[in-house]
């Protein structure tokens, strides 16, 4: 009997030999979920053995950044020249595995940055310890690429983390999956298919065991997005583009590999001379969304030397949890001051969601008493 790689490599190159159109759409479309299932399947008989998932990292700061490149495009040198770490000490073993951590600090943010060994051609196949890297990049905050010019394939690098379940840049889709028992599968939508219609959803679904159920189209998905939400693993992560050794680059040279990546637009660096530095870390930034939330005791000014540091999109519940714990659990209410509140001093409940450079003042139930 074949191996699951040997399967997955048959069904592959099936892919790459039918034609695509029409009449093999629904076959093309079954045989990207069967490989998705194998997929599934490899995972999870290399936990079963004790290898190639599960790692861990443990996460520090604000938010976290993971280094992912090739071997030898100077991710350690870039790492000391965001962070000052030097790239002996610190280090998470794994076996073979050693993640290098490193801070940076930006606008009153912790931004730990990883630099992780290079991945190779098969890494989402368990090549060069790849699953195990992968299993890093799986759970940052940010996913930061960098390639030189004797490293350009972004492509490949993109690949392996798909391989590996990473959607990079991507998002959630809008599809609801409902397990049943009995009574038949049933396939509804809000919105006409354009990419699923004539029946392909029920095949797709049948290859995951999914026989029974309801499944909920609220866009207009693909093939491959509802093979995402079949299998239920998939994590969505931003991710920025860097070019290193730029410093060694004509401008025609970096017009060049600026055409190779698109629609990627690079960030030119050199971590040797420290070339594109600021730009860098600003991007890093903003590409985290951090936003500035300055807390403000009654009848006292707000304390804008160290505010507290959030995500684009948290809510006050969020801010309670970096506070100290009596006021979570005596809060009455919050008084809002900026750019999320629709007057001065708007008086909001947990679910408000916050703007940068919010002022807030948290009220607290009679008889709790902050610090006590």
């Amino acid at each position: 009997m074949a191996s699951i790689e040997e399967q997955i490599d048959a069904l592959e190159e099936e892919i790459r030999t039918t034609q695509y159109n029409k009449a093999t759409q629904h076959h093309i479309g079954r045989l990207r979920a069967k490989i998705a299932f194998l997929r599934l399947e490899r995972e999870k008989r290399a936990a079963g053995k004790g290898g190639g998932v599960g790692y861990a990292v443990r996460k520090s700061g604000h938010a976290t950044v993971g280094l992912v490149g090739y071997p030898s495009v100077g991710k350690s040198t870039l790492l000391t020249t965001l962070t000052g770490a030097m790239s002996e000490a610190g280090a998470y073993d794994f076996t073979t595995v050693s993640i290098i951590p490193g801070m940076l600090r930006y606008g009153g943010a912790s931004i730990q940055i990883l630099d992780m060994p290079g991945l190779v051609p098969g890494a989402s196949r368990g090549r060069g310890r790849g699953r195990e890297v992968l299993s890093v990049v799986r759970n940052v905050d940010l996913i930061l690429f960098l390639i030189d010019p004797d490293h350009t394939d972004f492509q490949a690098l993109l690949d392996e983390l798909e391989g590996a379940g990473v959607r990079v840049n991507g998002r959630p889709p809008k599809i609801v999956i409902t397990r049943a028992d009995r009574g038949g599968l049933t396939i509804s939508s809000t919105v006409r298919l354009t990419h699923l219609g004539g029946g392909l959803a029920s095949p797709i679904a049948r290859e995951f065991g999914l026989h029974n159920g309801l499944i909920v189209f609220r866009e207009d998905a693909t093939t491959d997005q509802l093979i995402d939400a079949l299998a239920g693993n998939r994590v969505y992560v931003p991710a920025i583009l860097s070019i290193n050794k730029a410093d060694l680059l004509t401008n025609a040279e970096k017009e060049r590999m600026r055409a190779s990546v698109r629609p990627y637009e690079p960030l030119f660096v050199s971590a040797r001379t420290g070339l594109g530095r600021a730009e860098l870390v600003r991007a890093i930034a903003e590409a985290l969304k951090f936003i500035r939330i300055y807390v403000k005791p009654p009848g006292r000014p707000p304390d804008r030397d160290e505010p507290v540091i959030l995500r684009r999109g948290d809510r006050v519940e969020d801010l309670l949890k970096r506070l100290p714990e009596d006021l979570e659990r005596g809060f009455r209410a919050a008084q809002v001051w900026g750019a999320s509140a629709r007057f001065p001093g708007q008086t909001v409940g947990r679910e408000h969601r916050l703007a940068d450079e919010d002022v807030v003042t948290v009220l607290v139930q009679r008889g709790v008493r902050p610090g006590e």
